[in-house]
């Protein structure tokens, strides 16, 4: 290592010790991205734009992000922001001068630089000359990690690394060559891998239609055109997969590369045009000479059948093009790329070798003359690619921003709007369907009484706050299957199949619960009737009146607290006893239970805890009676100590409860429930109303977090492209069906934050 960059190193230490002591103001700080960015057509401009996108969109409030596009001394681009930094690539001096630039800044905390090897070769040394001059922190992310370097290379990228806080690389395969072949401290190595994006279901039969491939077996590849994609590939393949798919058609998506426009035209498109010829495939070829926005290239990798990667290039480590492909739930035939071997498995794709048109025709007929295994292959492509997305690489991102900026940044999660779309999706005019596969709603599964008088609290709570019309007919939708469940006695049943019956479940579980639930929702809309229409609060209270003989004999410790919350929000006179004689009930359990280290109703934590403390809350604002506001303070403060760790929610695990025996939790990680994060949010919220205390507002801010991403995966649980939320955190991964439970858990916690 050169002797010069060291002490370079040690200098620049020095240097920034001074700045931050004497930059004590306060401010959001700033972070620079130096990058090529669109309008410039190149992959990597298109993934920093993504990753910025989610950035601002997650962590708006947390920090500023600002960008110096990249440029050679031939190209000026108009950007959509007017920026005041820029780097011309060609030119030694202007390295010299954004350093300096940077430096004078207090506000950039960060650099973030994109690096390809392509980028610094016309001016000499200029990269160093900018690492060396610059005072501020540095990650930088590899895009291209080459095996096996020369002496000069390895030399080359031990000095950069010797600059950075941070090398970002997108495989676990780079990461190694790095730590292998380079000799890079893996400390100093993040893997992040690529962004996909997060989409609706939607059916690949009307996409087809759309576009105009009806009745087609589509085969697709995008991205710029050169011959390193190798298409000729599939086009000799195409004979073969024709014999026995006739009404095969393959797209070729993508404009041909810019730079390879300017030194030999169009030449590999014609070369590719004439093999169509040869080989007579016009009618089973169609060219998409464009660089599609996005959206319209979404649809038509959500319409393809299989997706075709059939690069030739040996050392590419990542591709976007395969990111985006399998984030749309394509079956993907591909090359042995790096990328593609850490990706696909049996389970979601087909590897073959590089230039091998029988392999590739062989592995089309396969998975083309079986649909199940195509949708099983989509539905496994969605599952591995979600902890990708880029609204979770953003979060690690930031957490490696927060690691390395000076004054350790407040990582603030943006809400998202309030959107009720999944729940609109999951309901039919009976009712909303229990579960969903991904966020197909699942017919099959049925409805349960739970999932629609929890929905009815959540179209109630909007139409408090936006008046939407809308929500009418969903209040309506959910108070009618309410009624249905009704029993002649008053009490109720919970699950019905698709068939609109009551099924055998009804009389092999205990339903005081959903009874409670039924109570507490149905007194939730008696709390606004005020703004409803009267045949609403006259069909709700009926169904309470003809419910209390059998409610009054409800023993279950949450049924009770359901039902308490239910009739102080009904807010009758009539039913205050009853009310108090519940309240009394949960007020003997804890006195039973209670001792010096244990403030709780029962000798153990499960689930659902937080609806106790606020039901005594709730009794003690009907009633004034101290006793129950005690009580409810006193056993709240004891649960929260148990689920708030270091300012985030860890939610009682479903795979171990917590014992009065042990006063331990458990040591299980996952099996945490969106229903009971969501619970405490109620809860919090609540409390916040009755003391005015500041600490109930920030842990509900923190607890709502966790649906966003604050959670020991570090996974977002809400799912901002369908509405719908994911239906657990488990131990190393995420439960991405969106079914009722998770989806209305989610939307009663996000509509105690009105905007």
């Amino acid at each position: 290592m050169n002797k010069n960059i060291n002490s370079d190193v040690e200098e620049k230490t020095k240097r920034q010790s001074v700045q931050h002591k004497k930059n004590t103001i306060n401010y959001t700080p700033e972070i620079i991205f130096i990058s090529t960015f669109p309008p410039k057509v190149c992959g990597i401009a298109t993934y920093c734009q993504d990753l910025i996108k989610s950035l601002q969109l997650k962590f708006k409030e947390s920090f500023t992000i600002i960008i110096c596009p990249m440029e050679t001394e031939d190209e000026s681009y108009r950007y959509e922001e007017n920026p005041q930094y820029r780097l011309n690539t060609s030119d030694a001096i202007s390295y010299l001068e954004l350093a300096d630039k940077i430096n004078k800044n207090d506000k950039i905390q960060l650099v973030m630089l994109q690096h390809e090897f392509g980028f610094f070769t016309e001016a000499k040394n200029g990269l160093m000359l900018f690492l060396q001059k610059l005072e501020k922190d540095i990650i930088i992310t590899f895009h291209t990690v080459l095996p096996k370097p020369d002496r000069e290379l390895k030399e080359k990228v031990k000095e950069i690394s010797s600059f950075v806080k941070s090398i970002i690389v997108m495989t676990g395969i780079s990461a190694d060559i790095l730590t292998n072949d380079y000799d890079i401290p893996s400390h100093k190595i993040k893997m992040i891998p690529h962004g996909t994006h997060l989409l609706p279901f939607i059916d690949k039969t009307s996409l087809k239609s759309k576009y105009g491939f009806k009745d087609k077996k589509v085969l697709s590849t995008f991205g710029l055109l050169g011959s390193g994609k190798n298409i000729e590939t599939t086009l000799e393949a195409l004979p073969e997969i024709i014999s026995q798919n006739p009404d095969v058609m393959f797209l070729i998506i993508g404009k041909t590369h810019p730079g390879i426009i300017k030194y030999e035209g169009e030449k590999y498109r014609d070369f590719l045009q004439d093999t169509v010829k040869r080989l007579h495939l016009e009618k089973h070829t169609y060219f998409i000479n464009q660089y599609l926005p996005l959206d319209e290239l979404l649809d038509y990798l959500q319409l393809t059948n299989i997706y075709l990667f059939t690069s030739k290039d040996r050392n590419q480590a990542v591709s976007g093009t395969f990111s985006y492909a399998i984030s749309c739930g394509c079956p993907i035939v591909s090359t042995p790329i790096p990328h593609a071997l850490e990706v696909l498995n049996e389970d979601l794709g087909i590897i073959i070798d590089f230039e091998a048109p029988k392999q590739l025709a062989a592995a089309v007929n396969t998975l083309l003359k079986n649909e199940t295994a195509q949708e099983k292959l989509r539905s496994n492509s969605l599952e591995k690619m979600a902890p990708t997305a880029w609204e979770n690489s953003s979060i690690s991102h930031a957490l490696l921003f927060q690691q390395y900026s000076k004054d350790k940044m407040t990582l603030h999660y943006t809400f998202p709007i309030i959107n009720l779309s999944h729940i609109k999706n999951m309901t039919t005019d009976f009712g909303m369907i229990q579960f969903s596969k991904i966020n197909k709603p699942d017919i099959n599964s049925g409805y349960t009484l739970d999932d629609n008088a929890r929905a009815m609290i959540v179209a109630c709570r909007h139409y408090e706050l936006s008046k939407d019309e809308s929500d009418l007919d969903l209040i309506s939708t959910y108070l009618k299957l309410i009624k249905f469940c009704q029993q002649p006695d008053g009490s109720f049943l919970n699950y019905i199949n698709q068939d609109k019956e009551f099924v055998q479940q009804n009389f092999e579980t205990n339903l005081e619960d959903s009874n409670g639930r039924a109570i507490w929702a149905l007194g939730y809309l008696l709390s606004i009737k005020t703004i409803l229409p009267p045949q609403f609060s006259n069909e709700a209270e009926s169904i309470i009146e003809n419910s209390l003989s059998s409610i009054e004999n409800i023993h279950s410790t949450r049924a009770m607290a359901f039902i308490i919350k239910g009739l102080h929000y009904q807010n009758s006179e009539n039913n205050i006893p009853l009310l108090k004689k519940l309240a009394n009930r949960l007020v003997k359990m804890y006195q039973h239970e209670k001792h010096r280290d244990w403030h709780w109703f029962e000798s153990y934590l499960t689930y659902g805890n937080s609806v106790l403390p606020e039901a005594l809350l709730c009794a003690w604002i009907t009633t004034k009676d101290e006793m129950y506001k005690q009580i409810a303070n006193e056993s709240f403060k004891f649960l929260l100590s148990k689920i708030f760790i270091k300012g985030g929610i860890k939610v009682i695990s479903n795979k171990g409860w917590l014992q009065k025996e042990t006063m331990k939790s458990p040591e299980s990680i996952g099996g945490e429930q969106p229903i009971d994060v969501a619970y405490t949010i109620l809860a919090l919220s609540t409390f916040y109303k009755v003391f005015k205390d500041e600490k109930y507002l920030q842990m509900m801010t923190n607890a709502f977090s966790w649906f966003l991403g604050k959670n020991h995966l570090h996974q977002i649980i809400y799912n901002p492209a369908t509405g719908g939320c994911y239906d657990g955190l488990e131990e190393k991964n995420v439960n991405l069906n969106q079914g009722a439970e998770s989806t209305v858990s989610y939307l009663m916690a996000r509509l105690c934050f009105p905007k």
